[in-house]
């Protein structure tokens, strides 16, 4: 399943109820409203599904979608907004806390950060928020065509420094724009999915 030949909506549900049935492995992108989160998603896609708009934030449902009639992938809302009230952004927590509990089929969260600067508080506690509900998970930056050479060499280890990372732990560096990584990133998470499913079966 290297290609993507097709891409459905399935749905957008705020609690868990309203979820689609569990059937397939799940991966659920999460990242910070101003991260380019849908942008990735369109560029994995291969097509403008997601919904890009100008002003961060936009996304406040969780967005179900199917991929090649095998694997769910779901686009969370971002996090950290703060031209949104503060009573807003605890309902979008809430909302993303109850899915990460309740969603039995979750199998990886794509987790991304901004490459043009190292991870904030947020990401950290993001990434300390997965590690204690044991989702596996993996760290995405994006806008690498922001970066140079030299940038770019460097951003990795900011990143795996500042969130306190293995050397050997998956970061990867995308852009939406040029295509970069995009690549590479769904090749792992293929190959995440199928070892995972071996290793179920076996069990």
């Amino acid at each position: 399943m290297s290609v993507i030949k097709k891409v459905q909506f399935i749905k957008s549900a705020v609690n868990p109820k309203d979820y689609p049935q569990p059937k397939y492995p799940e991966v659920a992108v999460v990242g910070r409203s101003n991260v380019g989160k849908s942008s990735l998603i369109n560029a994995i896609f291969k097509r403008n599904i997601a919904k890009v708009s100008s002003s961060p934030g936009k996304t406040r449902l969780i967005n179900f979608f199917l991929l090649n009639d095998r694997i769910s992938f779901v686009d969370l809302p971002g996090y950290g907004y703060a031209a949104v009230s503060k009573a807003e952004r605890a309902k979008w927590k809430k909302m993303i806390e109850k899915y990460f509990q309740t969603r039995e089929n979750l199998s990886l969260v794509i987790m991304l950060v901004d490459s043009r600067h190292p991870p904030t508080k947020l990401d950290i506690m993001m990434k300390e928020w997965l590690e204690d509900l044991g989702i596996p998970y993996i760290v995405v930056a994006t806008k690498a065509d922001k970066l140079n050479q030299s940038e770019k060499a460097r951003t990795k280890k900011v990143i795996r420094e500042t969130l306190g990372l293995p050397k050997d732990f998956p970061v990867f560096l995308t852009s939406a724009k040029e295509g970069t990584g995009i690549k590479e990133l769904m090749s792992y998470v293929l190959d995440f999915l199928t070892e995972e499913r071996s290793h179920k079966s076996v069990i």
